[in-house]
């Protein structure tokens, strides 16, 4: 028995190791990333990066009609941010805040666009847990972030 306790022991010390950890913080970062990056992709004119797509207008304008800000600023600003926070999460530059920045956008797409409770325990919580991770922990050793902190601390010293 108490071998198998030891190997218990060493294989949860190996795997709650800075490096399974940073794993894991690499596939949340992605997931996270391909959530909004999706979601991008709707609100573009095929084979372009940032030409948005003018029925994007339409939809908010009827069917997102909850949103406290006006259609003419919300498309362009939604639009360019499921472009630029992906991006920087799967680069692993400015994790905390592009991570923030998307569960901001899932609260207010929450509140204002899909009100109904019953959403809520679907992607919205998804994408809450999955930015509370990365807020509360960073981008771990695979990112341009700890890359940056190493080049940073070594010009520091």
């Amino acid at each position: 028995m108490s071998n198998m306790i030891n190997l218990w022991n060493r294989l949860t010390g190996l795997l709650s190791g800075t490096v399974f950890e940073s794993i894991a913080q690499l596939f949340t970062r992605i997931a996270l990333a391909g959530i909004f990056w999706r979601s991008y992709k709707t609100k573009v004119v095929e084979d372009t990066w940032l030409q948005i797509d003018e029925t994007q207008y339409f939809i908010f304008e009827n069917e997102f009609s909850g949103l406290p800000i006006p259609t003419d600023i919300a498309v362009p600003m939604a639009t360019y941010a499921e472009f630029l926070f992906p991006i920087l999460l799967v680069l692993g530059l400015f994790t905390r805040f592009s991570a923030l920045a998307l569960m901001g956008m899932a609260l207010v797409i929450q509140l204002f666009v899909f009100p109904d409770a019953a959403h809520f325990f679907g992607w919205a919580i998804t994408v809450l847990a999955l930015g509370g991770f990365l807020v509360s922990r960073g981008g771990g050793l695979f990112s341009l972030d700890a890359l940056l902190g190493r080049v940073a601390g070594a010009k520091a010293a």
